[in-house]
């Protein structure tokens, strides 16, 4: 009966339940975006206009969202343990600083490739089932339909085991740390040139945040974005359709056949996804966090 109260007492749950809101904000404005990236990724089927306009035909807009329970699901923790852990190590790379004061853009940057590194152990999983999920009905995966996360997660853990469950996990390490880098340290350098003195005081308006949370994602998918792609088609294998051997193997197959333009492709619907996502994440993060440290009342400035 006493759990809640004091889990949010602590900060470390304020900032669990806080990420929760801010990741779940992020899926809900983003998944649409995020299919149609995936589907550009896995094979040449035109523009994300072209891609759209063929799912919501054959499929229903409903497809659209396929796969998305398992992110979902795993959402509240994963966002919880991806802040909880940048603010550890982000104020642990600076050993001089006081309670009150901001880390450094250093600490930043370090504390985000640290937190991008170890939270792939637990995406990797997740993001190989939404993929699977989200090419069901294309050529890419020939075999029959399953009917959610589950069912999907079952089939990989019996058919491939413990490996073919973390299948790509060192191609989403290889892009997470640097990624997660570049996210904090934009995300934290444009809300200060956005709204000086506002990573101290903690004062900033409702567009600062989604601005500034918009940049930053952008700037870490950009950073990152061809070992995405190699990541999704490395993910969409199945043990019947094995075609790359790692992820050297697929950069070269994929170049050789395609040329170099597929390292980028469905890079403007990544973008565009992950302004609108990374606006909401950064957001609603923020004010769910006001909320909670300052039992209802949050200290931000009118938006103007």
């Amino acid at each position: 009966m006493d759990f809640w109260p004091e889990f949010l007492a602590s900060s470390w749950g304020r900032e669990f339940v806080a990420g929760g809101f801010g990741g779940i904000a992020g899926i809900i404005s983003g998944y649409p975006l995020d299919t149609l990236r995936v589907r550009q990724q896995s094979s040449d089927t035109g523009s994300a206009f072209t891609i759209l306009r063929h799912v919501v035909g054959k499929e229903g807009p409903s497809a659209l969202y396929r796969g998305m329970a398992a992110p979902l699901a795993s959402v509240t923790f994963q966002n919880a343990m991806v802040f909880q852990i940048y603010a550890v190590f982000s104020r642990a790379f600076d050993t001089s600083l006081s309670p009150n004061d901001p880390p450094s853009y250093k600490g930043v940057a370090l504390g985000g490739v640290s937190t991008g590194a170890l939270q792939s152990l637990l995406l990797s999983p997740v993001e190989l089932v939404k993929i699977r999920l989200q090419l069901q009905n294309t050529a890419k995966l020939t075999e029959s339909p399953q009917k959610g996360p589950l069912q999907v997660a079952k089939t990989i853990w019996r058919k491939e085991g413990l490996k073919g469950m973390y299948r790509g996990l060192g191609i989403t390490v290889l892009r997470d740390a640097p990624s997660h880098g570049f996210y904090f340290w934009t995300y934290e350098y444009m809300r200060e040139q956005l709204h000086p003195g506002c990573r101290k005081s903690g004062q900033e308006t409702l567009n600062t945040m989604l601005i500034a949370g918009g940049l930053a994602g952008v700037a870490s998918w950009v950073c990152c974005y061809p070992l995405d792609v190699i990541k999704t088609r490395l993910q969409a294998q199945t043990p019947s359709s094995l075609k790359y051997r790692g992820i050297l193997d697929c950069i070269g197959k994929s170049v050789k056949a395609e040329g170099y333009g597929v390292l980028w492709r469905g890079l403007g619907t990544a973008v565009a996804r992950a302004f609108v996502v990374n606006g909401a994440i950064f957001s609603a993060y923020e004010i769910a966090l006001r909320c909670l440290f300052s039992n209802g009342c949050i200290q931000m400035e009118e938006t103007i």
